[in-house]
């Protein structure tokens, strides 16, 4: 008998150990991230950035002020993947080596024109990182 015991507590730290973290995601995030929060029985979601993961609580920052969401509150969190690529574009047209035959002494060096700008992608859409697991139904007698 005991030595079943023995054998069966290892396998039973096995599985507890396989056992995934729902909050490791949410965990992961990095403090600003973006992220719309669902909470149980709120008519809209709460879109805020992420702030710090306690093991009671869900601290988010909405509009400069941080708010503490109770973790069994929380339905649902999507998170928004890192803002758009920006980069940079640098266009140089060509050489102009055309002179003024009026004003024969004029600079006949090259000239160029150089415009640079800044493009911003697209805002990617929101994926879930979170989704609480309702608990079993159980059969009514």
């Amino acid at each position: 008998m005991l030595r079943g015991i023995l054998f069966l507590i290892p396998g039973l730290a096995l599985l507890a150990a396989d056992t995934p973290d729902p909050w490791k995601n949410v965990r992961d995030l990095k403090t600003g991230h973006e992220v719309r929060i669902i909470t149980a029985g709120a008519a809209r979601p709460i879109m805020a950035q992420f702030a710090e993961l306690t093991d009671d609580y869900l601290v988010i920052i909405v509009k400069h002020e941080q708010v503490a969401l109770p973790r069994d509150k929380v339905s649902r969190i999507d998170s928004r993947p890192q803002k758009g690529s920006v980069s940079t574009q640098t266009k140089v047209s060509g050489v102009n080596e055309t002179y003024s035959r009026s004003q024969p002494n004029a600079s006949r060096g090259p000239s160029t024109s150089t415009s640079t700008g800044v493009a911003i992608g697209d805002r990617s859409e929101f994926e879930t990182i979170y989704h609480r697991v309702p608990p079993p139904v159980r059969p009514k007698k």
